[in-house]
């Protein structure tokens, strides 16, 4: 390559980072008019002019085209221009089918094309709900507190949901300090992106203008919510104390509560819910559901996907799990076989309830698959490993090219992201939103045989599908702007 070919790169960068700049303001007043901005399925809004750029160098790698800022930026221009109502817009996808468009119509101009492909939110500025729904978190761990994050994130122009209260069991004098300073700062998730106030009078927590109050309680069925101005919450048990309908049925007894999330497994006839497999089963009429595991939530994409399309005869999944709370740091007694020890030293097998809770989910796999767990020494970040025997034979560029199709244009594109990368490694994957990512470059096929690596983010990831039910059940719905899905069966 010639050396003033070379010499242009930088001046390029300077001109698509100057763009990638602009483009920060137009996200963020557009996401106030509850219009959320993506490019091919990666959020825009609340991020850095790097990881804008960064998402950008992405659609190469993953969607397989070219797409520069210099393409984006008139696309995102465009729309805030329009009178656009709440929907969730991919620039990404809008730029690339402008570039196609304009090849046919020379005359086309980018609001022009919009108009065309943004018809059924022009002029509709209808809120996504009547009024604000009330949000509670029972419990502030690991979970309760990236929920709280996403909570606080999504508050778009405030019509949606809102975190009104946590409840906690009072732990000392200076709690409600330290439980602020657990939101601010998280050793694996790095500090709250925002600030944070503490009003000791008024017993609240105040971040990026939220106020949460903490209310102190030793059961779910000991609260007055009402009393603190918070009616028909949705509560979000995060503690994974009570699972069975009974118990969790405690929280409808306090003043105000009106529903109840568990971010676990529930038992008996609790109805599980994974977001993008089985949400079309929620009903306002439900009072109690769970949102399953975060490996249910991480397996059930993937297998939906590649039942669907190849049919699966059986399968084994092993989970390679990071180490969680329930464990000790040090060797101590645990009612459960070998969890006892020592988390950050061991390799610990255990089991996994996740392959029962996928045949709930898809009920034709009832008796075909068997399941396992590995807890292993790192705090976040966790594999699954899908071991599957199909009903045709199949070849890795086959099954590569149906997931990645599928984490772009299907419904599940906000469930399942998809790698190539060859040197991938689990810390690239904390504070990824999906589900689960696959990871193509691993994947394994002889004939009927494929096996599948999947990575997920078992705290954050799974938070994110928590508050994509959570968000569905308070009847929150945003218009997908292209509305392109591949007519692929998923929910």
């Amino acid at each position: 390559m010639a050396l003033d070919k070379l010499e242009d790169y930088f001046p390029d960068w300077r001109e698509r980072e100057a763009l990638a700049e602009s483009m920060i303001p137009i996200i963020g007043r557009l996401y106030r008019k509850n219009v959320v901005t993506y490019c091919y399925g990666r959020a825009l809004h609340n991020q850095s002019v790097i990881q804008i750029m960064k998402t950008h160098r992405y659609v190469r790698q993953v969607a397989q085209n070219e797409l520069s800022e210099f393409e984006s930026f008139p696309i995102l221009e465009a729309l805030d221009r329009l009178d656009l109502g709440p929907c969730h817009v991919d620039i990404g996808k809008l730029a690339n089918g402008y570039f196609l468009a304009s090849d046919k119509k020379e005359s086309i101009n980018p609001e022009a094309y919009l108009r065309i492909e943004c018809a059924e939110v022009l002029g509709s500025n209808k809120p996504p709900l009547k009024q604000p729904q009330d949000v509670v978190l029972y419990g502030f761990g690991r979970i309760g507190r990236l929920l709280a994050r996403l909570l606080i994130e999504k508050m778009g122009g405030g019509e949606q949901l809102r975190l009104k209260a946590i409840v906690v069991r009072k732990g000392s004098d200076d709690d409600l300090l330290k439980r602020a300073s657990l939101l601010r700062r998280d050793s694996v998730h790095g500090g709250f992106q925002g600030t944070i106030r503490v009003d000791e009078e008024n017993q609240c927590i105040i971040a990026n203008g939220n106020v949460i109050r903490l209310i102190y309680a030793d059961s779910p069925d000991q609260v007055d919510y009402e009393h603190y101005g918070i009616s028909s919450a949705i509560i979000i048990d995060n503690t994974g104390v009570w699972r069975t309908q009974e118990a969790l049925g405690k929280h409808l007894q306090s003043k105000g509560a009106a529903k109840v999330v568990l971010t676990a497994p529930g038992k008996g006839n609790v109805k599980n819910i994974v977001s993008g497999i089985n949400s079309g089963d929620l009903e306002q009429s439900d009072t109690i559901i769970a949102a399953a595991s975060c490996t249910t939530n991480a397996i059930a994409p993937p297998l939906k996907a590649i039942h669907d399309e190849f049919g699966i005869l059986s399968g084994h999944v092993e989970t390679v799990h990071a180490y969680t709370n329930d464990q000790n740091l040090s060797d101590n007694f645990h009612k459960k076989n070998r969890r006892g020890r020592s988390a950050p030293l061991n390799m610990v097998i255990t089991e996994t309830g996740a392959t029962n809770a996928i045949i709930k989910l898809i009920p034709e796999l009832k008796g075909r698959l068997t399941g396992n767990a590995i807890r292993v020494p790192t705090p976040n970040v966790s594999l699954a490993i899908l071991n599957l025997n199909l009903e045709s034979e199949v070849s890795v560029g086959q099954v590569n090219e149906f997931l990645r199709n599928s984490s772009l244009h299907s419904k599940l594109q906000r469930q399942m992201e998809f790698t190539m990368s060859p040197e991938v490694v689990s810390s690239d994957f904390v504070g990824n939103r999906h589900a689960c990512i696959v990871d193509g470059g691993a994947t394994l096929a002889s004939e009927n045989r494929v096996v599948l690596y999947v990575w997920y983010d078992n705290e954050f990831g799974y938070a994110c599908q928590v508050v994509r039910v959570v968000q569905k059940w308070a009847g929150i719905k945003y218009p997908l702007i292209p509305a392109d899905v591949a007519k692929i069966g998923f929910e």
